[in-house]
């Protein structure tokens, strides 16, 4: 993948909001946020620590059933920012038993991508477009941080 058209971003921390939860999504030098569902930011939130859950739940089904298949979450790209809405694509790969690998490329909620990226340990990327566009929110994270505010990252 061309460096210059995706900068790789990890999630620095989810933490709760009125509405959901805000991920705070970046690298060293710029992080921005992107407003989630509550239970996704729950469902991160875990994966994040490593915490066993009572069941499964969606994400954790999802990538059974890849596994089932031999396939696995390859990367996420968060590649699109639309009227306050960010769009991205789940790259996954397979092989089958001749070996043949599959690549496949699915549209989807970054919530749920990032989902299923932090459980599968696999990276997330940025469009540079989307990087460039979006507000920095580096200081707002330092300053919770700072204050102690509860947060996974």
């Amino acid at each position: 993948m061309p460096q210059r058209n995706v900068i790789q971003a990890e999630i620095k921390a989810v933490l709760p909001t009125s509405g959901g939860c805000a991920v705070f999504l970046g690298n060293d030098q710029k992080v921005f946020v992107i407003y989630i569902d509550h239970h996704v930011g729950l469902a991160i939130s875990m994966a994040m620590r490593h915490e066993p859950k009572e069941r499964p739940q969606t994400h954790d089904l999802i990538g059974s059933i890849l596994s089932a298949f031999g396939g696995k979450v390859e990367r996420v790209i968060i590649n699109e920012f639309k009227a306050g809405v960010y769009f991205a694509r789940l790259v996954l790969v397979a092989e089958n038993e001749l070996y043949e690998r599959k690549i496949v490329e699915i549209d989807a909620r970054p919530s749920d991508c990032l989902a299923l990226a932090v459980a599968a340990n696999a990276p997330v990327y940025v469009v540079r477009q989307v990087w460039d566009e979006a507000e920095d929110m580096t200081e707002l994270l330092q300053k919770m941080e700072e204050r102690g505010e509860p947060g996974d990252g």
